[in-house]
């Protein structure tokens, strides 16, 4: 099979993404403390509206693999041997190490005086099921994914499933949702995979299609688009706005009174923003590509490609931030140190990723792949095609 061309916007895509997940992280805290404030729908805006992060990186995962390997009639064993490999040495033992740093933040800061043998069982239990720090969820899911991935290239060799593969992609998501809600009432079924299955199939879809799908997904800003286009982007950004801020506005009118409604509203609103916010965010990158200056462009790449490697690490500077307030009350203050946090989370850990790559051969054991970008500067130590959030397509 050819190597499929790289495709240059999905850093871009990626670096949406990232600063979707820090956006959502930065404000969290906020959207408890601030309830009262009158700044409180900026803070739910912040923290509601860029909830499509994680959700796309979910679907870049299954779209980059299926881009890649679609053309294949099966994985030939050495070519699954090479999978297997490169997930582990560039998911797995990164999401070991983070696990362990996390555990140990957390074991420091809040659990002293638990005795060894409780915290061995309580580590390795968050460890084998994502949540050793709440951010892990996305890389214990993606695991669970590679491990399907080959059953699932098997089953989108059929045309009728492949067709069919949104509306069944959605209908195996919400038949799990339901039954988890009125019979297994697992707590952390966000660490199932089961429960995302609408964006892997979606990127599925898009995957397999792309050549078919390319036109009308850069089509955006561009002179003589057939109407069909525009029609299509039209209705794909304005059911996007609409659940985007439907979304919005449930949580926001349920964390300021108080009261709640039923969980599959909740539920409801995210699948669908979400799921739009990364068709929306592809179409967003090709145009952002075109039109931006070139530094604009190239620093937007540049996080994109270093996206897991600030996935894993980020939340680190934000807890030791927030350790450490500084303001001194009122609610401007309050709106400083907020944005001071997102400041810090992307900053720091943006130039520590960054330094990691450029000056330390075995970086890829904390922060996943070397990017692409970096190949020219050192040997890098990584495959080409990898689908963790900060790797190339």
């Amino acid at each position: 099979m050819s190597r499929k061309e790289h495709i240059t916007a999905i850093p871009i895509v990626r670096a949406l993404a990232m600063i979707g997940v820090i956006s959502v992280h930065s404000t969290s805290q906020a959207t408890v403390d601030m309830v009262d404030s009158s700044w409180y729908y900026l803070y739910n805006f912040f923290n509601i509206f860029f909830k499509y992060g994680t959700p796309t990186f979910i679907l870049l995962s299954s779209f980059v693999l299926f881009y890649n390997y679609g053309g294949r009639d099966k994985l030939e064993p050495a070519v699954l041997g090479k999978f297997y490999r490169n997930r582990l040495l560039y998911v797995i033992i990164p999401y070991i190490v983070a696990s362990i740093g996390y555990f140990l933040m957390q074991h420091m800061m809040y659990y002293r005086t638990r005795g060894f043998e409780d915290s061995m069982y309580s580590f390795f239990t968050k460890l084998l099921t994502g949540s050793a720090y709440t951010h892990l969820y996305f890389v214990f899911i993606s695991i669970q994914f590679y491990i399907l991935f080959p059953l699932m290239l098997k089953l989108f060799r059929s045309k009728t499933i492949l067709a069919w593969s949104i509306p069944l992609g959605l209908l195996l998501q919400w038949g799990f949702v339901l039954w988890n809600k009125y019979d297994l009432q697992i707590v952390n079924k966000g660490s199932i995979s089961l429960s995302y299955v609408s964006y892997y199939f979606l990127g599925a879809y898009v995957g397999l299609n792309f050549e078919k799908i390319r036109p009308w997904l850069t089509s955006l800003g561009q002179k003589g688009n057939p109407l069909r286009f525009r029609i299509g982007s039209l209705a794909l950004w304005g059911a996007w706005l609409l659940f985007a801020m439907l979304h919005v506005q449930v949580w926001f009118w349920s964390r300021s009174t108080n009261e709640w409604t039923n969980s599959l509203v909740y539920e409801m609103l995210w699948n669908f923003h979400t799921l739009t916010s990364a068709i929306v965010l592809m179409q967003l990158a090709f145009f952002l590509e075109r039109k931006l200056p070139d530094w604009l462009r190239k620093a937007l790449m540049q996080l994109g490609d270093l996206s897991f490697g600030i996935y894993l690490l980020h939340p680190v500077f934000l807890a030791l931030y927030r350790k450490y307030a500084w303001f001194g009350g009122g609610s401007l203050a309050y709106m400083l140190f907020i944005a001071g946090g997102y400041a810090v989370a992307l900053g720091l850990s943006w130039l520590v990723v960054y330094a990691a790559f450029r000056f330390i051969p075995f970086a890829w054991i904390g922060f996943g792949a070397v990017p692409r970008s970096f190949k020219a500067k050192r040997a890098p130590h990584q495959k080409s095609g990898s689908i963790t959030p900060g790797t190339n397509a």
